[in-house]
């Protein structure tokens, strides 16, 4: 079982965070019976993708990046791996023009993001717009290729389904109690490494090579994906409105956050 989480980027392929998340399968080295096959199935393996390997960017990895390419060469993956959760940190749809909100999808709002989808066409702020609608772009072009937004709090009955799922790594952080990951612009590796540790202390995980900051900004937003796949809704939080068409766009979408395990009751929502 494993889920693909995405940070996206539309400027450079080398901006993407791309990592798959999945649940140990057996048991760490040296360790027997079943206590320690609990304690190692409670831990997150993260494969980091560079967006430089073959079948991502290929030689484009400059940029800019395609969102048709990109959904094309995310779809793909999926398949090889047998994904069927994708995380993407990114807005997927436009705000409702009757959700009671003037500038924001009600998830935004909920979560006070920086940045808002306001009706089509209107983000806030306006530098954001490019972003946004690359990001919209991304999620039709996999909705097209058989994805579909989670449009339920429980994905119980949907398990045959590829469900695409909005992240948001800021508030991810701080759903599971931890600081923040600065912003790109403004973090030091010595930001890196404290976020790194704080994490690995609150879900223990794994990485393949170290990861930078798109990359660990896809595995904190990625994680819920693993309780959505396992069907357990209730080791995360789902802020917002169901995704509907409404006037030829979609509109609003969920944003799912993980929440910290459940202790002394094990690593449950990961169960």
């Amino acid at each position: 079982m494993a889920v693909l989480s995405v940070d996206l980027a539309y400027r450079r392929w080398t901006d993407l965070g791309i990592v798959v998340l999945s649940r140990a399968s057996a048991p760490a080295e040296g360790l027997t019976g079943a206590v320690n096959r609990r304690t190692a199935q409670s831990i997150v393996e993260c494969q980091i993708i560079p967006s430089t390997a073959a079948g991502i960017a290929d030689g484009s990895a400059g940029g800019p990046i395609d969102a048709e390419i990109l959904a094309g060469r995310l779809n793909h993956l999926c398949a090889v791996r047998g994904i069927r959760v994708m995380m993407l940190d990114g807005p997927q749809a436009w705000k409702s023009k009757d959700n009671g909100l003037a500038h924001a999808r009600v998830s935004e709002r909920q979560l006070n993001t920086a940045a808002k989808t306001g009706l089509p066409g209107m983000v806030k702020p306006a530098t954001y717009r490019p972003f946004a609608e690359f990001c919209l772009d991304v999620w039709d072009a996999l909705c097209r290729r058989g994805w579909r937004r989670l449009d339920t709090c429980d994905r119980s009955g949907t398990q045959h389904d590829r469900v695409l799922v909005e992240s948001y790594p800021y508030a991810a952080w701080k759903s599971l109690g931890l600081k923040p990951l600065p912003a790109k612009r403004r973090a030091r590796v010595s930001h890196l490494a404290e976020a790194y540790g704080a994490l690995r202390s609150v879900i223990p995980f794994t990485t393949d090579r170290p990861p930078n900051h798109d990359q660990l900004q896809a595995i904190v937003g990625g994680l819920p994906g693993l309780a959505l796949e396992a069907s357990n809704p209730g080791a995360v939080r789902i802020v917002g409105n169901p995704p509907r068409r409404e006037q030829g766009h979609w509109r609003e979408g969920f944003i799912v956050l993980p929440l910290p395990p459940q202790q002394p009751h094990g690593w449950r929502w990961l169960n």
